[in-house]
């Protein structure tokens, strides 16, 4: 095939959970070592390859920009430092929420940082790169414990499924739990009845204009392509609308850290992406993806494993 024929559509790029924080090197829960501080040089390592690349048309961040282990005090700073290095990209950033973004901040402090053009505090939103595409990006943290006032409706919807799923003291652990049980932890969350109610009107609408979609959210949509104890508390009921339509391709996440690829029953390519946090020093991962009129090209740097998805 002549290299004329090989021209992407377009290109994007992409980063998963940078988890800044000022503070010396630490474990995750499971004891995977964290570089706090290294991962802003992975983020302004990503940012000087994506604009050297020169052909990219957006950049996209999977969510958690700053660890709930920063001091409370810096938090605002912090997220701003981290917002300031991604402004360097010469091109949108699109972001998302994580749940350690909302350790940090509360989400009328949030949205308008991260420039998320939400509602109400709603953080999820769709927009058109090009004529033939629509990105989707999901608020997985609609229904939460963390980031809404206390005496909200959605904290109080979230306290309950905790409530009944979840009988240890500490609702982060999934200690007990079995299998997709697991997922009924405090710093998972849902996608409330609204959300998914704009998530099929956004598909229908795309599907009658002939797009194809990338949907994209902080946390795992499919059992296979992360862990049982870092998945969507509704996946279910999402992917139930997502298979609705054959326009979603790919749905893209991050959250997990380790990484993960996975074709579901009805070919929708899931591809939690590896996180920034875990590159000990001297190491990065990141990438950027050609959309081709068949095929998707996840090019990885490092520690992001490049993965093509035929469509």
């Amino acid at each position: 095939m002549g290299s004329a024929a090989r021209q992407p559509l377009f290109s994007f790029g992409v980063i998963a959970d940078v988890q800044y924080a000022d503070i010396p090197d630490g474990r995750s829960f499971l004891g995977v070592p964290r570089y706090y501080r290294n991962s802003i040089l992975v983020l302004q390592r990503a940012v000087e390859t994506w604009n050297q690349h020169g052909n990219l048309k957006f950049v996209i961040n999977m969510g958690d920009i700053v660890d709930g282990f920063c001091p409370k005090d810096q938090s605002l700073s912090a997220t701003k430092k981290l917002v300031r290095e991604f402004e360097k990209f010469n091109g949108p950033v699109y972001h998302m929420i994580g749940n350690h973004c909302l350790y940090n901040l509360p989400r009328e402090e949030l949205l308008p940082l991260l420039n998320i053009p939400g509602r109400d505090g709603n953080a999820y939103y769709d927009f058109s790169p090009t004529h033939d595409y629509r990105i989707v990006v999901l608020d997985g943290y609609d229904i939460s414990a963390v980031g809404w006032p206390q005496d909200h409706p959605k904290t109080i919807a979230a306290l309950k499924i905790l409530e009944e799923k979840n009988p240890n003291s500490d609702k982060n652990s999934p200690a007990g739990l079995e299998d997709l049980a697991r997922r009924f932890v405090k710093y998972n969350g849902g996608v409330g009845e609204k959300q998914l109610q704009w998530l099929d009107s956004v598909l229908q609408d795309a599907s009658n204009s002939n797009q194809r979609v990338i949907v994209c959210g902080h946390v795992p949509m499919s059992p296979g392509v992360a862990s049982k104890a870092a998945l969507l508390w509704n996946f279910d009921e999402v992917m139930g609308i997502i298979h609705k339509y054959d326009s979603v391709k790919v749905c893209l996440s991050g959250h997990d850290h380790k990484g993960g690829y996975f074709v579901d029953s009805h070919g929708v390519h899931h591809r939690s992406l590896e996180a920034a946090l875990e590159c000990p020093p001297g190491t990065y991962s990141f990438g950027y993806i050609d959309v081709y009129e068949n095929t998707l090209s996840l090019v990885g740097t490092d520690r992001m494993q490049s993965t093509d998805f035929e469509i």
